[in-house]
C-alpha cells in the first residue's frame, strides 16, 4: 500500500503528538495515586484538577461539574441509568430519538426492561428532530430528555438550544451526547440549557479510554461506580491520570484551533460533497447540507453494497466507514439511515467519510477519483443496475 488516506475520524482520531508528550511523564515519573496524602502523589491531584478546569472553561461550566469517565459510552450509561434511579419517584418516562448512538438506545432498552417507558422520537429526512415533537412528548411523569448534539453517522446538528429551553420550561432534565460535537463546534452548557453532557477524548485527538460527563450542580444523580471517594464519591476507582492529562491537552488544543480547523474542514467537506454529487450518478447526500459537522460527509450509492465498497477503498489505502464504528461488524443497514426514510437497499450502499486536521485537498481528489472508479466497477457487476439501465434505455 503506497498511500494511506484516513477519512474515518468519526470512529477515532490520531492522538496528537503534544498530547502524547504531555501524558508520558504521568506513566514514568509522576505515577503517584492522586488519593495518597504525600506530596509526590498529591501533585497529581492538582494536575487532575487543572484538567477539570480546562474542560469546564471549554463548556462554560464550573470545575466541580466535570466528572471523568472511561469514555462516551460510560458517560451515556451513567446519565440515563443514574438519573432514572434518582428520579423514579417522580416518574419513569424518558424521551430520546431513533437516531441516537447505541450507548443511548441500548441503555433505553435496558431501562424499559426495568419498568421505565422510553419514547423514541422520529426525525425528518435530514435527521433533525423537531422541537415541537419533543415538547408534545413530555408528560407529567417525564424525568429526562436525551438528544445527541450531532449525529455520529450523518453529521446533522440537532436543535439543541430549542430542546434545552423546552426541557427547562417543563422542569425536565436534559442530557446531550456530544461525543461527535465537542471540540468540533462551540458548546456552552448555560446557553443551551444542558443539564448533562457526554464527551470522549479519542474523538478530538486525545487518548482512548477517557471521557467525561458534565453534570450541572444541583442535578440529583446517583453514583455510578461504588467503592471509593473518587470523582466526589460518584465514580469510584483510581483516576486514569495519564488519560486525564491527555484529555485536558486535547481539549485545550481543540478549543484553540477550532475556528481555523472548522473553516478548513468545512471547505474540504463541501468540495468533497460537490465532486461526489456532480461526478457520480445515482447517489445522494445524507444529513443536512449546511447544519452538519464540519468534517462529516455521508453518501448513499444506489445499486452497490457498502461492505464491498469499503473493501475496495481499503485496497486503495482509503479508510472509511459505512456507519458508526460500534456497528461496523453488523450486516444490518444503519438504523440512522432507516430513520431518515431510506429503503434498505439504498441504506446498504452508504459511505461515511469524516475528515481530520491533516486532510488535504489532494487527499480528497485521490479519494473521489478512486471512488468513481470503484462505484462504476461495482455497478457493472450488479444485476440490479443492469436491469435499471435496460429499463431506462428503452
Amino acid at each position: 500500500m503506497d498511500r494511506l488516506i484516513y477519512l474515518d475520524n468519526a470512529a477515532t482520531t490520531k492522538t496528537a503528538p503534544e498530547v502524547v508528550e504531555a501524558m508520558i511523564p504521568y506513566f514514568t515519573e509522576n505515577y503517584g495515586n492522586p488519593s495518597s496524602v504525600y506530596s509526590f502523589a498529591s501533585k497529581n491531584k492538582d494536575a487532575v484538577t487543572e484538567q477539570r478546569e480546562i474542560i469546564a472553561r471549554a463548556l462554560g461550566a464550573q470545575t466541580n461539574e466535570i466528572y471523568f469517565t472511561a469514555g462516551g459510552s460510560e458517560s451515556d450509561n451513567w446519565a440515563l441509568k443514574a438519573t432514572a434511579e434518582a428520579y423514579e419517584a417522580k416518574g419513569k418516562h424518558i424521551i430520546t430519538t431513533k437516531i441516537e448512538h447505541h450507548a443511548i438506545l441500548h441503555t433505553g432498552e435496558y431501562l424499559e426492561k426495568r419498568g421505565f417507558e422510553v419514547t423514541y422520537l422520529d426525525v425528518d429526512e435530514k435527521g433533525r428532530v423537531r422541537p415541537e415533537d419533543v415538547e408534545a412528548a413530555i408528560r407529567p411523569d417525564t424525568i429526562l430528555i436525551s438528544v445527541m448534539f450531532a449525529n455520529n453517522e450523518i453529521g446533522t446538528i440537532e436543535p439543541i438550544k430549542e430542546i434545552g429551553q423546552i426541557a427547562r420550561r417543563h422542569g425536565v432534565l436534559f442530557h446531550t451526547d456530544a461525543v461527535q460535537a465537542f471540540g468540533q463546534i462551540p458548546i456552552n452548557v448555560d446557553e443551551y440549557c444542558i443539564d448533562m453532557l457526554s464527551a470522549s477524548g479519542h474523538k478530538l485527538n486525545g487518548p482512548k479510554g477517557i471521557g467525561f460527563l458534565y453534570i450541572r450542580k444541583g442535578v440529583k444523580i446517583r453514583s455510578f461506580v461504588h467503592g471509593g471517594a473518587q470523582e466526589r464519591k460518584r465514580r469510584a476507582g483510581t483516576e486514569n491520570v495519564p488519560g486525564i492529562i491527555g484529555l485536558g491537552k486535547a481539549v485545550e488544543r481543540a478549543v484553540a484551533s477550532m475556528a481555523e480547523r472548522s473553516a478548513k474542514e468545512t471547505r474540504l467537506r463541501d468540495y468533497l460533497i460537490g465532486r461526489v454529487l456532480e461526478e457520480i450518478p445515482y447517489c445522494r447526500l445524507n444529513g443536512d447540507a449546511k447544519d452538519r459537522l464540519p468534517n462529516n460527509a455521508n453518501f448513499s450509492f444506489q445499486f452497490i453494497e457498502g461492505e464491498s465498497l469499503l473493501i475496495m477503498l481499503d485496497m486503495k489505502g482509503i479508510c472509511a466507514s459505512s456507519g458508526s464504528a460500534c456497528t461496523s461488524g453488523s450486516l444490518d443497514p444503519s438504523h440512522v439511515l432507516l430513520a431518515i426514510g431510506l429503503p434498505h437497499e439504498i441504506a446498504h450502499g452508504s459511505l461515511r467519510l469524516t475528515l481530520g486536521e491533516e486532510t488535504t485537498k489532494e487527499d480528497i481528489d485521490y479519494v473521489v477519483d478512486n471512488l468513481k472508479e470503484i462505484v462504476a466497477r461495482l455497478r457493472d457487476m450488479s444485476p440490479l443496475y443492469e436491469d435499471f439501465v435496460k429499463k431506462n434505455n428503452r
